[in-house]
């Protein structure tokens, strides 16, 4: 994979992947399923899920999406994040990062921060949460909001009740739990406008020259600027689901034998085409783009999105508690969002499956209409869109 990816030739690759396709759909076989071929892989990630579960869910989200893409495009306020752009001292980033980690929560006795090239979030085990960030100098939203990411994931492990330590039951529900702690505080709070509120004023003060007389609500609109691109990681937060969704479709195909390897860049390109109005130029930023098939990790990409929708109903449930979060969030009172994610999600560990931990946490089962709800509400003001329906 990563000779062809750097060569951009997917047929130096499509051999090694039909070899892994042919052993994936073999363990379906030995592993059971009661209805799709594909619901063995996805139950290793997120247990008791389905094909069947995820379709519809994913397909409803995939159409309002689209839907609020064409209207952002045409949007009369468009973003700009050139402020975002500019150069920004790394020893300086590094100190706002941990901060930032101070705030909502993570406990530097039983973790650690350092430097990766690829951000990510591991356990070695109980009172020891290890997290990674990258950074650049010339793009400042890079380092905060993989910290933030980063830290969600920690904060989970961090909360996970000390007496299941060394247990079956002291780990996460699942993966797509854990991203719903990332994206919770990555994006529902960390760039939202009341968290900016608090933050921008210690930010401007570190860097002056930078965001010198930058107004609040221009910082808001320039870490979330919605931009279809190429690029699954790179993605923002409307599009990012989309590029999931496409990998949804084409790996239930590919398991079932609807599609064959070689037909992949094919495919893939005209989902691109689809869902984001894009085409790759070549296999590189295309199909070779993730290293997930190459190690056989079949099913674990719905369990970004599935993130995504956990987090959207737990902030839904979350402001229904706190009906003043929002200024509580402007005044640094992020205690209380770590505190009610404790009582809800953190500490069972592995004692409820997913869709259990959802429904005892919000009240009802896992489901997209508030993640919709969000993005909808969120990006259609930032860009002056009507609300939808609005005459």
């Amino acid at each position: 994979w990563r000779q062809a990816r750097e060569a951009s030739r997917f047929a130096d690759f499509a051999p090694a992947l039909e070899r892994i396709l042919e052993l994936k759909r073999r363990e379906s076989e030995y592993v059971g399923y009661a209805d799709h071929p594909y619901d063995a892989h996805l139950d290793k990630y997120e247990p008791d899920t389905t094909v069947s579960q995820l379709s519809p869910l994913f397909a409803e989200l995939r159409r309002a999406t689209v839907d609020l893409l064409a209207r952002l495009q045409g949007a009369p306020r468009q973003a700009d994040r050139s402020v975002l752009e500019r150069e920004y001292d790394e020893g300086k980033q590094w100190a706002f990062g941990e901060d930032l980690l101070r705030a909502i929560g993570f406990d530097f006795t039983a973790g650690r921060i350092d430097r990766s090239t690829h951000p990510f979030s591991t356990s070695m085990g109980p009172g020891d949460a290890r997290i990674t960030t990258r950074m650049a100098s010339t793009d400042l939203a890079m380092a905060m909001f993989g910290t933030l990411h980063e830290g969600g994931h920690a904060l989970y492990e961090q909360g996970i009740d000390p007496e299941l330590a060394r247990t079956t039951l002291g780990r996460a529900a699942s993966l797509g739990i854990h991203e719903s702690q990332s994206r919770l505080w990555e994006n529902f709070i960390g760039r939202s406008l009341p968290f900016w509120q608090y933050f921008l004023p210690p930010l401007r003060d570190l860097f002056p020259i930078q965001l010198y007389e930058r107004r609040l609500a221009e910082f808001v609109r320039a870490i979330n600027v919605v931009r279809p691109s190429l690029i699954r990681v790179e993605a923002d937060e409307v599009t990012y689901n989309l590029h999931i969704i496409l990998r949804f479709d084409i790996e239930r195909r590919l398991i079932e034998g609807q599609v064959q390897v070689r037909d992949l860049p094919d495919l893939w390109n005209a989902l691109m085409q689809e869902y984001l109005g894009l085409v790759p130029p070549n296999d590189r930023d295309g199909v070779l783009q993730d290293i997930h098939w190459a190690l056989g990790l079949f099913g674990y990409f719905p369990t970004y999105t599935l993130g995504n929708i956990y987090a959207a109903q737990l902030w839904t449930a979350l402001r229904r508690t706190y009906p003043d979060l929002d200024s509580r969030l402007a005044a640094g009172e992020f205690g209380l969002v770590l505190g009610w994610l404790r009582e809800h999600i953190h500490r069972y560990g592995r004692l409820y499956w997913p869709v259990e931990l959802i429904q005892r946490a919000t009240g009802e089962a896992p489901t997209p209409v508030y993640l919709v709800r969000y993005l909808n509400e969120k990006f259609g003001s930032l860009y002056g869109l009507a609300p939808v329906g609005a005459a």
